[in-house]
């Protein structure tokens, strides 16, 4: 009978090698994996755009900050900056020197665009600010003496917009087809002899102290810690073509990044923010 002697230590080495070549095989995948997660965070982050929007302050800025994390999960990185009037983000757009803005509705865009031959569209809505006038001097507007004093937005669409709300509540009567621009020469019948002042938007809550009623914007008015639900003591029906948008240069409308910008906009979580946040002061238009 043979005998057949086992080196064992040999064996034991044979298996330290498999075993240690198993585990450098192991380390090496999860290695490759890492890599493979790190590169492909850093491809997503290197093709991630980045574009900056020209808001107003208040709820155009809030509501775009709820969309930055939206679209940031779709590859668009949002910058946003403020801007202090209705003048400044259409040029700012115009020159490229923001790639979209949200702030304005379309006959406020149509005006600028015919005034200042902007080459600017809307690509998509976004929320309807409903204008409301107060006083601080009285509690209904019937209240208002003659020769009161209103002060209205000095821009044709905003000031036109408080006309026609004073038209549709019987206070003042306009001149047929004024469209939505009417202003003060447009009033062909004023029997409380009312004295319009028009400020620009951003300063009439000031104006609030010096008149006996000022139509304010509904951004300007929770900036000055006004309830826009609540204090108006005339408000406009949140129905009608004052809704506003997201505009783009024209050259930009069909860039990918614009349907993600809206897309991200128009979702259920965008519109709980912005219903349970403004409490109806700002209402969702898609």
């Amino acid at each position: 009978m043979d005998f057949h002697f086992i080196d064992f230590a040999a064996q034991k080495r044979e298996y330290g090698s498999v075993a240690a070549a198993s585990m450098e095989t192991k380390m090496s995948f999860r290695l490759s994996l890492i890599l493979s997660a790190v590169l492909a965070a850093w491809s997503a982050a290197a093709a991630a755009e980045t574009i900056k929007i020209g808001v107003t302050p208040g709820p155009h800025a809030q509501i775009l900050e709820a969309v930055k994390p939206i679209a940031a999960k779709q590859g668009l990185n949002i910058q946003l900056l403020e801007f202090s009037d209705y003048v400044v983000p259409n040029a700012a757009l115009d020159a490229g020197e923001i790639q979209a803005n949200s702030f304005q509705n379309q006959p406020y865009l149509d005006n600028q665009k015919a005034d200042r031959g902007y080459k600017i569209e809307a690509v998509g809505l976004t929320v309807n600010f409903p204008i409301g006038v107060y006083s601080k001097k009285h509690k209904a507007f019937g209240d208002i003496p003659e020769g009161g004093k209103v002060s209205i937005p000095n821009d044709p669409t905003n000031g036109g917009r408080v006309l026609l709300l004073l038209r549709d509540k019987g206070v003042i009567k306009l001149k047929d087809g004024t469209g939505f621009k009417p202003t003060v020469l447009d009033i062909t019948d004023n029997p409380k002899k009312l004295k319009f002042i028009e400020v620009d938007a951003a300063q009439a809550p000031r104006a609030l102290e010096d008149v006996d009623a000022a139509a304010i914007n509904t951004n300007y008015a929770t900036q000055a810690g006004l309830d826009p639900v609540k204090d108006p003591i005339l408000r406009e029906d949140p129905k009608g073509p004052y809704v506003n948008l997201i505009a783009v240069r024209s050259a930009y409308k069909d860039k990918p990044w614009v349907k993600i910008l809206v897309d991200s906009y128009h979702t259920p979580e965008v519109k709980e923010f912005i219903l349970t946040k403004f409490k109806g002061a700002v209402l969702p238009s898609w």
